[in-house]
Parts: structure tokens; C-alpha cells; sequence
């Protein structure tokens, strides 16, 4: 089984490359889903979490069945899903998770968490 790590800090431009990098790791045919949901588990640490967060990313697998999982050390703060009204611009990125993910969830560790979801 192939797995890709990185670790970086949770900024707004590091969202193309981790795309980028994740699009070379599972070929362009089977990484639309994965770059959606890495961007979207990214935008929620920034935003929960605050930029310059370290995140580790971890894709597990090839094209037929493939893993994402994103680590941050504040194991406290949860993802919640939400309703979004349609006037809110924000508020979704869980439920596109949800729509794309087979599964997905959250593993807390003794100072970290790991949201993941399976493709």
C-alpha cells in the first residue's frame, strides 16, 4: 500500500500544492474526491483552528480504495456538521465531505485528533 505524509503549517496557499500533490499520488482520473476533501479538511483547521496550525496529511492508497486523514494537535476541537443557509458562504465542507466519502470521521489521540474519511 502506497502512503503519502506531508507536514506542513495550515495556511490558505498551501491549499493547491497539498492538491497538487495529492493529484500526482493517486493519478488525475482518481484524486477529484481526495483534492476536494483534502481542501476542505485544510479550510477547517484554518478556520477552527487558526493559520499557521501544523497539520500532518496522510493518503493511504491507490485509486480503488484510498484513505485521507489530516492530524492537528488540538485534540478539543471537533468538526461538527452544520445546515448552511443558502446566504451563508461558509458551513459546507463537512457535508461535501459527507456526499463524496464513503465514510469519514474523527480519531482523537492523547494530544492530537485525526479527522479521516475513506474514497
Amino acid at each position: 500500500m502506497s502512503t503519502l505524509t506531508i507536514r506542513l503549517l495550515a495556511v490558505p496557499k498551501a491549499v493547491p500544492m497539498l492538491r497538487y500533490a495529492v493529484r500526482e499520488h493517486l493519478g488525475t482520473d482518481a484524486s477529484p474526491d481526495a483534492e476536494l476533501c483534502v481542501s476542505e479538511l485544510l479550510s477547517n483547521v484554518i478556520a477552527h483552528l487558526g493559520e499557521g496550525t501544523p497539520v500532518t496529511l496522510r493518503v493511504t492508497g491507490r485509486a480503488t480504495r484510498t484513505r485521507v486523514e489530516l492530524t492537528d494537535p488540538d485534540p478539543r476541537v471537533w468538526p461538527v456538521p452544520r445546515q448552511a443557509t443558502d446566504a451563508e458562504e461558509s458551513g459546507r465542507g463537512l457535508a461535501l465531505l459527507d456526499a463524496v466519502a464513503l465514510r469519514w470521521g474523527v480519531t482523537q489521540g492523547a494530544r492530537t485528533k485525526t479527522v479521516w474519511c475513506e474514497l
